[in-house]
């Protein structure tokens, strides 16, 4: 298939329309649905329903975008192995993480990515969960998610970071305990809690620790705006679980941080899609201390002896 008519067809899937599809790739409307209506002639099928003045994806369009992304993407990625050769001079990295993974370990990482390579632009998408970043990254619109956890997709291969350490972390004033020592999870069960909705990483660990102790939370503050947790907070709506980094920030604005007893912690891990990576996911992952994972095939063909 012509590159030129994938892109200037996943320019009207993001732009919602022909026009502005045609002013975002800064070339004519009638190019725009000359390359489109070629395309769906090469295919055989319609790939837009036009209504009115918008335009909305038929079933064989909707199959098109994913491996119309990932064809772009090989494409850019054979670009940017050629660069690799003048060390990484440019290139685009395209990541997506959890929201409370951005501070930490994805900025310091991040920044010592771009320290190194600095013609390299990076392109940094949020996610609701562990489920998206996988349903991003198996789509091709990123290539490294950094997550918790990830759904089994046989499309996908995991690579260990680190273990973080979630700590509780109270409202300003809140009594003190001795230093820091840990509170035990059926005591903060008697303190209101400020938490992320069912579904999210934090709270998935914060339900976990009540159900294995056996007693039930006091959810007083349910917030899908993560940057929203900390505030309340420091407000006194509640107590809270946060990761290290982050509960590190609000005891320096006053909270109170000790540990959970039994200790929570979750492995934050990189996931890819199956195949090589990029020059540019390669640095990343070996700024991280890491190499990229061999494919599930190398791993499979893989003996007992070879593995001594």
């Amino acid at each position: 298939m012509d590159l030129r008519r994938l892109r200037l067809f996943l320019a009207v899937v993001d732009e919602g329309g022909f026009t502005r599809a045609a002013e975002a790739e800064f070339v004519s409307q009638p190019s725009v649905s000359q390359a489109v209506r070629e395309l769906e002639d090469e295919l055989g099928t319609p790939l837009f329903h036009r209504v009115g003045r918008g335009v909305v994806l038929t079933a064989a369009g909707e199959a098109l975008v994913g491996p119309a992304r990932q064809a772009l993407r090989d494409v850019e990625a054979a670009r940017v192995a050629v660069a690799a050769v003048a060390g990484l001079e440019r290139g685009r990295l395209d990541l997506c993480a959890l929201p409370t993974l951005a501070s930490d370990p994805v900025a310091p990482l991040t920044g010592a990515f771009r320290t190194a390579h600095p013609g390299v632009t990076v392109r940094l998408a949020d996610a609701e969960g562990p489920a998206e970043v996988a349903a991003l990254v198996a789509a091709g619109e990123a290539e490294l998610g950094i997550t918790v956890e990830h759904a089994a997709n046989e499309r996908l291969r995991v690579v260990a970071l680190r273990r973080q350490d979630m700590l509780v972390v109270l409202p300003p004033g809140a009594p003190p305990r001795g230093g820091s020592r840990p509170l035990p999870v059926d005591e903060l069960a008697r303190y209101p809690l400020v938490a992320t909705p069912r579904g999210t990483s934090t709270r998935a660990l914060l339900d976990e620790a009540f159900e294995t102790a056996g007693v039930s939370p006091n959810i007083a503050v349910v917030t899908a705006q993560r940057e929203a947790v900390m505030p309340l907070v420091l407000a006194g709506a509640g107590a809270t679980l946060l990761p290290g980094p982050l509960a590190e920030q609000a005891a320096r604005l006053g909270a109170v941080v000790v540990p959970m007893r039994p200790e929570v912690s979750r492995a934050v891990v990189a996931v890819q899609r199956d195949g090589p990576s990029s020059p540019a996911a390669a640095a990343f992952l070996e700024i991280a201390g890491l190499s990229p994972p061999p494919p599930p095939a190398a791993r499979r063909r893989a003996t007992p002896e070879s593995r001594r």
